[in-house]
């Protein structure tokens, strides 16, 4: 039946060009024609000129696939179980479920993957060329699309996608997957309530940005959020909500827009709460300055522990430049982040937090002092029995967090 998919799908991309058919903006255009085709072909098998197809209905899904879908990818995009989906080489294709990669039974070929790519890229207004070799993209289901070319790889091209169609959108779901307890899960809501500074901490696919969503729904109905992001990946339902994401270069190297500079321009339009997708470089000085003002926020950081992303929060801001100086860095960070919330990913696959940590505004030599207020026992995140040392934002927000981090 390949080869009978192969000449219906040929037959609808000729009728495609030759009848100049925007399908974006005729999206039933293509069922229509691959229906059309499809019927054509049935009366030519008939009078036994081509060969048969078995299952017409099977047949009619993976043309309409490879015509507006991501062909032979597209039942791992439809399966819900499927986390994550990349390519190593046309004959090299992993997915991920359940935090545990496997081969997937599919071979492509150089000119599939380009093309692939190529109409996942359509919708974005991005591009991947020798003069710009790398590209993050944001699907229209919310997915993520990294993609690497030669002759940054060795002769292949490199795709990964992180789907993101199964959502968690709330802390009280976290405390059904086991990935914290419910007392912990109070705290933290608490936290954002009271509009403490936090920021969420781990490894790649730790579920870093799953837990910055996850905090975020608790936010009170009234704040107005403004998210920054290199490209989105967060998807809040706050009915007061802003998402900004940064700009690659045109052609000609202009019209980039950069994370610093959509923070400068979030602070204009009069955020209750800023949120930093992940900080990397430089724009963790501008985040900071934000912070510092008052302005309450959250971010996200890769990092092997809560105590290393408060020392690695403490150097990125080096970066902005030579004028930038750690005697100011340090005591900044001490004092604008409330919370470090430390995710990891198990070898089982399982995503969870590690361990919660709060500064306590004070500085020891050149680091920052910080209590450890709820750590992994075996398989259970547990209270230390120590008490944030700053409750100034819970007690103007009328909460007691001292009843929430008792020890059992």
């Amino acid at each position: 039946m390949s080869s009978a998919v192969s000449v219906i799908t040929d037959r609808v991309r000729e009728r495609i060009r030759s009848e100049r058919l925007d399908l974006r903006r005729d999206p039933d255009a293509a069922e229509r024609l691959v229906r059309e085709e499809l019927r054509s072909y049935a009366e030519r098998s008939l009078a036994g000129s081509l060969p048969r197809i078995a299952d017409e209905a099977h047949a009619f899904g993976q043309v309409l696939a490879g015509i507006t879908g991501y062909g032979p990818l597209q039942p791992y995009f439809d399966d819900p179980t499927v986390e994550e989906i990349w390519i190593n080489r046309p004959d090299a294709v992993f997915i991920a479920r359940a935090g545990v990669s496997e081969r997937a039974d599919v071979r492509l070929t150089d000119e599939q993957v380009r093309t692939l790519v190529e109409r996942m890229l359509q919708a974005t207004g991005r591009r991947v060329d020798l003069s710009s070799p790398f590209v993050d993209a944001s699907l229209p289901d919310g997915s993520r699309l990294h993609v690497v070319i030669p002759d940054v790889t060795r002769s292949h091209w490199a795709v990964n996608v992180r789907k993101f169609s199964q959502r968690i959108r709330s802390l009280s779901r976290l405390v059904e997957l086991g990935s914290l307890t419910p007392q912990a899960a109070e705290f933290l809501r608490m936290a954002v309530l009271a509009g403490c500074n936090i920021l969420v901490s781990g490894a790649t696919q730790s579920g870093k940005t799953t837990m910055l969503g996850a905090l975020l729904a608790g936010a009170r109905s009234s704040e107005r959020i403004v998210t920054v992001e290199e490209t989105f990946e967060l998807d809040l339902h706050a009915p007061d909500c802003v998402a900004m994401q940064c700009r690659t270069p045109n052609l000609e190297g202009l019209g980039e827009i950069s994370l610093r500079r959509l923070i400068k321009e979030a602070l204009r339009m009069r955020p209750d709460r800023l949120v930093v997708g992940e900080v990397r470089e430089a724009e963790s000085l501008d985040l900071l300055i934000a912070l510092n003002s008052g302005l309450p926020g959250a971010c996200s950081l890769h990092a092997n522990s809560a105590r290393d992303a408060l020392v690695k929060l403490s150097t990125l801001p080096l970066l902005a430049g030579r004028n930038i100086d750690a005697s100011f860095v340090v005591p900044t960070v001490a004092s604008a982040i409330d919370f470090v919330v430390h995710c990891e990913l198990t070898p089982g696959g399982q995503r969870r937090v590690a361990e919660i940590v709060a500064p306590t505004g004070r500085v020891e030599g050149s680091g920052i002092e910080a209590d450890t207020l709820f750590r992994r026992a075996g398989d259970r995140l547990v209270p230390t029995g120590l008490h944030p040392a700053r409750v100034e934002k819970f007690v103007t927000a009328g909460l007691d967090v001292r009843i929430v981090t008792e020890a059992a």
